[in-house]
């Protein structure tokens, strides 16, 4: 591939660890990992379905950042108000301020720097926000500055064939010859295959592909080893 582009959340870090320590100071400090872990899922979900709504201006961004969390936690029996949800929005955000990159992410974004392959970002979120944590990730020492793209800085998120198209246009990169890595389904290999690239989904919450689905990955990965085998093994 000439070209290979990331989504950042979940796929270059782990994004259920902030949760899990936001949960445990907030809600439950004794929780089981596998209570948070299902929890932390709903979450997603449901952060997914409102990020949609808040783009097209149905919800705001504030009633998106508290409400993943306030239905998340009710489909489990725990009820939380719009301030605590609040207060858990901006925990969230400073536990995510120590985010740090799969290690074999770091390996392979470094082999493939070394190789010259074009590397890029591509992320739904506030631009802000997103900033940061590209910023915390240390991100700027494998990708420019050019190359990293906010859904918050377009007006258009994934899974919209036009953020997809705003990057090859701007990368002039062939789509056959570009490859998407990414952990959601719906917003990652839905978007990047409707744009013509191939897509790896990077898949370790072991989601399933919806039944009447069309679209498929080109490969369907389940830890980043995995990612940094495959691409060393490629010969990329």
């Amino acid at each position: 591939m000439n070209t290979i582009i990331f989504d950042v959340d979940d796929t270059l870090y782990d994004q259920a660890l902030s949760f899990h320590q936001t949960f445990r100071k907030l809600v439950k400090e004794n929780s089981t990992y596998q209570e948070l872990d299902a929890i932390y899922r709903a979450s997603r979900k449901y952060s997914e379905r409102l990020f949609d709504q808040s783009e097209k201006g149905e919800i705001t961004t504030f009633e998106w950042q508290t409400g993943r969390f306030i239905k998340a936690l009710n489909d489990f029996n725990i009820s939380i108000s719009s301030e605590t949800a609040s207060d858990f929005n901006d925990v969230y955000k400073q536990q995510q301020g120590r985010i740090t990159l799969f290690p074999e992410i770091k390996e392979l974004l470094s082999i493939l720097k070394q190789k010259g392959t074009q590397l890029a970002i591509l992320t739904n979120g506030e631009e802000q926000h997103q900033t940061m944590k590209i910023k915390q990730l240390e991100l700027h020492k494998w990708i420019p500055e050019e190359n990293i793209f906010i859904s918050g800085s377009h007006g258009i998120a994934k899974p919209n064939k036009e953020i997809f198209d705003i990057v090859t246009d701007k990368l002039k990169c062939d789509p056959v010859e570009t490859v998407y890595i990414g952990d959601s389904f719906e917003k990652d290999i839905i978007g990047a295959k409707q744009a013509g690239w191939q897509a790896i989904w990077m898949n370790h919450r072991n989601r399933k592909i919806p039944k009447e689905s069309t679209v498929f990955p080109d490969l369907e990965l389940q830890h980043a080893r995995e990612i940094l085998s495959y691409f060393e093994d490629n010969k990329y």
